[in-house]
């Protein structure tokens, strides 16, 4: 009997030859990313007395959800963790280059077939280029600093077999929303997704970002796309010396599921998921006309180049409604540049959008675009949970990069095909 993905590579990482779902193994990390929680995870090693990693390559630290620094008392933490980080000599403190997760994948850091343990919830982003990532709390980072290894539960995997065709604007958002809406959020409970199919091998590696990161959200430990000739060109062209040798990766043709749904999205509208569950999900037609009052493209979900793309073609000789401000965070500083060069900040400058320094800023209501009681925002962000981006008695929208822009330019809801 075959293996997916899930099992193929915790069996490699516990060296356990025929690792199956349902069995425990203690697994060594590829990589270990941590944000801003290193400094609580280093200060607790070193009074246990341990001033050391367990491999000063494999950790990388990077600072992205309170940057800029919010508040003296983060300011004083940033600086901690950097001293932090030059005492347990770490290899890899990236500083303020964005968001973790798109920051590990665009400069290579994590490569098909890879364990990788994180201190936030959405790294199952790793899995659309092939690699197991998981979100883990500060005790077992702690451990895991300390000894390089975690024990698991290998988890069965549902496969999503995935056909059709995308419409003018409907995007991998509107997606993995539908599939949301209608699986429910806890379809993969502590278990491994697989997203297959003629569409899923269709996607570019970003879209691929956005589906694998919102795993989390139908419950998932991991959630994978293969490691195909797309993802092989995406790391080559980005990290020749890391991807140097690395090969195609993915399930055995004869692997075993614990559920396979084929779904055909062709005709898909936009999807938008209302408060305060990201499970809760209508096509936009149902919504349209909601008044709104923060449009906000970014986070590790929905800000990337081709997001910003998306976004300065609909706004492009129009204008941000006056009652609506539109917030813009590149999801990393290679992003912003790359924006910048291609003329797409200026357009969303040009169109009203107030664009800020690329890291979380807004998503989890640490700083950057907090909202008020009584107001609504649409965000690209994956979750929408009550008091997230602030007030408690705030509503949040989740849509695609389309939608937000869509919803900026008409200051309500809208269905982005009318503005495409």
């Amino acid at each position: 009997m075959g293996r997916t993905m899930a099992e193929k590579i915790l069996s490699r990482a516990a060296d356990a030859p025929d690792a199956r779902a349902g069995d425990y193994v203690t697994a060594r990390a590829d990589r270990v990313m941590a944000h801003e929680a290193f400094t609580v995870c280093a200060l607790q090693l070193r009074r246990l007395g341990i001033d050391r990693v367990f491999d000063p390559e494999r950790v990388l630290v990077i600072l992205d959800h309170y940057f800029p620094a919010p508040t003296e008392q983060m300011a004083r933490g940033h600086v901690i963790a950097r001293s932090l980080s030059e005492q347990f000599g770490l290899k890899h403190f990236l500083g303020h280059a964005g968001i973790c997760h798109q920051v590990l994948t665009e400069r290579g850091h994590v490569l098909p077939g890879q364990l990788v343990f994180g201190t936030d919830s959405h790294s199952t982003t790793y899995g659309a280029i092939g690699a197991a990532g998981t979100g883990i709390g500060l005790t077992e980072m702690t451990w895991v600093l300390a000894t390089g290894e975690l024990w698991l539960l290998v988890p069965p995997t549902v496969r999503f077999v995935l056909d059709g065709t995308l419409g003018d604007a409907v995007m991998s958002k509107d997606v993995v929303l539908w599939l949301a809406g209608r699986f429910g959020t806890e379809v993969a409970q502590y278990r491994a997704i697989e997203f297959a199919g003629p569409l899923a091998a269709g996607m570019s590696v970003a879209s691929r970002m956005t589906m694998a990161n919102m795993g989390v959200e139908l419950g998932a430990k991991f959630a994978f796309f293969e490691a195909d000739d797309v993802t092989l060109a995406y790391l080559r062209s980005r990290a020749p010396a890391a991807s140097a040798g690395v090969e195609a990766f993915g399930p055995d043709e004869d692997a075993e599921y614990e559920a396979v749904h084929a779904v055909d999205v062709s005709g898909l509208e936009p999807q938008i998921a209302c408060p305060h569950n990201p499970g809760n999900v209508r096509p936009v037609s149902e919504v349209a006309g909601t008044p709104v009052h923060q449009a906000f493209l970014g986070s590790c979900t929905n800000a990337r180049l081709e997001d910003l793309e998306v976004a300065a073609r609909i706004l492009k000789g129009r204008r941000v409604h006056p009652a609506t401000r539109l917030l813009v965070t590149p999801a990393s500083q290679q992003v912003a540049v790359d924006a910048a060069r291609e003329g797409v900040l200026e357009t969303l400058l040009e169109a009203g959008a107030h664009v800020t320094a690329s890291g979380c800023g807004a998503c989890p209501g640490g700083h950057g675009g907090l909202i008020a009681g009584g107001e609504v925002c649409i965000s690209s962000t994956n979750r929408n949970f009550r008091g997230r981006m602030g007030s408690a008695d705030a509503e949040v929208y989740l849509g695609s990069p389309a939608s937000v822009a869509a919803a900026a330019v008409a200051g309500k809801i809208v269905d982005p095909r009318e503005l495409w």
